[in-house]
Parts: structure tokens; sequence; C-alpha cells
């Protein structure tokens, strides 16, 4: 079991099966993705903030369950309905669209 410093793609698979409905759809789609995707990145981040991931270190339980046990824990534990996940991830997804913009960096269709 190894700790990434951040949320990585490769955990988003062992998250379809926390919740149903529009969230496992997300889940399913996003997993399909390259890492470097922007709906991927996006994800990491919503999941980045949802884990508080930037709090964790060694030391920390979270760390030491691992990434995916700790992201399960986490969206399994989210108190509202899928919406509000959905709503996270959008607000993610726009900045990172907006980031990749303002670099010129924005993929191309």
């Amino acid at each position: 079991m190894r700790a990434e410093i951040l949320f990585p793609h490769k955990s988003v698979a062992t998250l379809v099966g926390v919740r149903n409905g529009k969230w496992r759809e997300l889940v399913k789609r996003v997993s399909a993705l390259p890492e470097n995707h922007p709906e991927s990145l996006a994800f990491s981040l919503m999941m980045i903030r949802q884990c508080d991931c930037l709090d964790c270190n060694p030391d920390r339980y979270k760390a030491l369950m691992g990434c995916a046990a700790c992201a399960k824990r986490t969206i399994g534990s989210y108190k509202g309905v899928d919406d509000g996940l959905l709503r996270a991830f959008q607000k993610a997804r726009d900045e990172v669209d907006d980031y990749l913009k303002e670099r010129d960096l924005a993929p191309t269709a």
C-alpha cells in the first residue's frame, strides 16, 4: 500500500461501487480517460478537495490507509446527494478549463 502525494488517477476506478446513479456514471467515464484529460484532472482536483489531500502526510492514518481507501471512506461518508458531488466536479472542471485556456493549453477537439 502506497499513498500518493495527491489523489492519483489510478484510484478513480476503485470508487465505482461506493455510490450509485450519477456518481457511478461519472466514475466510469473518468476512469476510462487518460490521466491528463481535463475531466481526469478535474476529478482529481475535486477528490483532493474532498479528501483534504493537501493536509495529508505520511504520519496520518489517512496516508497509512492509502489513497483509494481514503477516497472510498470519504465519498462513502458524504452526507449529500450525488448532485452535490457532481456540482463539485463541475466546479473543478470549470477551473481546469479556465487554467488551460489562460495558458493556451486547451485540448483541441
